[in-house]
């Protein structure tokens, strides 16, 4: 099939390749030049602007959008929405909150524009493996869509998991797991490395990719990073987050479900952003009048 595909970051630029590896076309566009002409290296067609990417396509037109969420997606959507007419799709393949999803969905419904969410998992190293696709809307377009979804995942690596917002919603749960499993990770290696036996970090970390019951793909690629550099030095323990984590964890509030582990691992996260931690300095003080505890001083 052909499609328009803009967006070529790191992810979107492997996915047109993956794409065209499988027997697309693929009508590339992004807001740099350089990178529509390395898609087009790659043998996609080249745009420069959305009014080429929709006037290269043929009804029913299908766009994938792989760009940041909220007010990029919704720029594009407003312009391509006046280029593109009922029975043609949107596909939203970035990380926008199921909310909006859903919302996007119903507001193009009223031109007859299918609209879709598709949580995309697979990182830089998609090309080679897949990505695993979490897709929400209606049935009708996710059959229109299909054979780009086979070819983009891995066999059973795509599923059409429910209606509007549900791709969005499943993928970001899965970034929520994601972030516990990180910071499970990241606690574990850290008492390794202040243990006194001197232990060889990349050693361990590729023996437990061996039958272990914590071995995964998070620590395969733990390994490779152990291994390209053992002790992590230049690497400022600065850590951000994407906004999955708050989303899922406003959703557990609503709905009442404990989730103390994601909690933690987000909470982590901001204070990894401190130079210093005022709270930390609250408990000093307090200390020291309640127990004349000595504080530090710079």
């Amino acid at each position: 099939m052909r499609l328009g595909f803009v967006g070529l970051g790191k992810m979107g630029a492997n996915m047109v390749q993956r794409l065209i590896g499988g027997g697309h076309e693929v009508v590339a566009f992004a807001r740099s030049a350089d990178t529509v002409a390395q898609a087009e290296s790659h043998g996609a067609i080249g745009a420069h602007s959305l009014e080429e990417v929709v006037g290269e396509l043929s009804p029913p037109r299908v766009v994938w959008l792989m760009i940041p969420a909220g007010k990029p997606v919704d720029d594009a959507i407003a312009k391509l929405r006046g280029l593109m007419a009922a029975g043609d799709v949107l596909i939203d393949g970035g990380n926008s909150r199921f909310s909006d999803s859903a919302a996007r969905a119903r507001d193009l419904a009223g031109q007859g524009i299918g609209f879709l969410d598709a949580g995309t998992s697979g990182g830089v190293w998609g090309l080679q493996n897949g990505y695993c696709l979490m897709v929400g809307g209606e049935e009708k377009f996710v059959r229109l869509v299909e054979p780009a979804f086979r070819t983009l995942a891995p066999p059973d690596g795509y599923a059409h998991v429910g209606g509007p917002g549900a791709g969005h919603y499943v993928k970001m749960v899965h970034n929520a797991i994601e972030y516990s499993l990180m910071q499970g990770y990241a606690e574990g290696f850290e008492l390794l490395a202040r243990s006194d036996y001197h232990l060889k970090l990349d050693q361990i970390s590729e023996l437990w990719t061996h039958a272990s019951v914590v071995r995964s793909w998070l620590l395969d690629l733990l390994v490779l990073a152990f291994h390209e550099n053992p002790g992590l030095e230049g690497i400022k323990g600065y850590v951000e987050d994407s906004g999955e984590g708050r989303w899922t964890l406003q959703e557990a509030i609503d709905r009442a479900v404990p989730m103390p582990g994601l909690a933690g691992a987000l909470f982590a996260r901001f204070a990894s952003r401190q130079p210093e931690s005022f709270a930390a300095k609250v408990n000093a003080a307090l200390r020291n009048q309640f127990g004349g505890h000595a504080v530090r001083t710079k």
